[in-house]
């Protein structure tokens, strides 16, 4: 239920795209970008995407797996695309989608799937009301159930 003070805002509202470019500082020795690397991005992409949601500072409270599906070489572009999924009081899922392009062979893969959690926080550091939030589409829709799945899980687990 939404209390009168709560104001909604949609999913595309909190949209969020990083587009960054793999430099040799940023892979192994087999010119694969590093693990690390990838999961600092998805973190800046998806506490920004959960700020502008919010319209407050977030915090990371917790991220759920990441599954490296395929390598990203040096040279390729990496896009983060990062949206809130749900908002509860006030944390919010953030789930997060990353695609490797090769300008040079025309090809686009998606690469990895991440979903964090972050809590908005006032000045003080002190968890804040969200927003809630109002999925529009069937994925949206989709997204915004198991996202409590997802929260039940790691309450149940924690």
């Amino acid at each position: 239920m939404s209390s009168p003070q709560r104001k909604s805002k949609t999913v595309k509202e909190s949209i969020v795209t990083m587009t960054e470019l793999v430099l040799p500082n940023h892979t192994n020795q087999l010119g694969n970008l590093l693990g690390g690397q990838l999961m600092q991005w998805i973190d800046i992409c998806a506490a920004l995407s959960a700020s502008k949601h919010s319209q407050r500072v977030c915090v990371t409270a917790s991220v759920d797996r990441i599954d490296f599906h395929h390598p990203i070489k040096v040279g390729n572009v990496v896009t983060i695309i990062a949206k809130v999924n749900r908002a509860f009081r006030t944390s919010m899922e953030v789930g997060v989608e990353v695609y490797a392009e090769s300008h040079t062979e025309g090809t686009r893969i998606h690469t990895n799937t991440a979903y964090l959690t972050f809590v908005s926080v006032d000045e003080n550091g002190k968890p804040v009301e969200t927003f809630e939030i109002v999925p529009e589409t069937e994925d949206e829709k989709k997204r915004f159930e198991e996202a409590l799945q997802r929260r039940q899980k790691r309450l149940n687990e924690g």
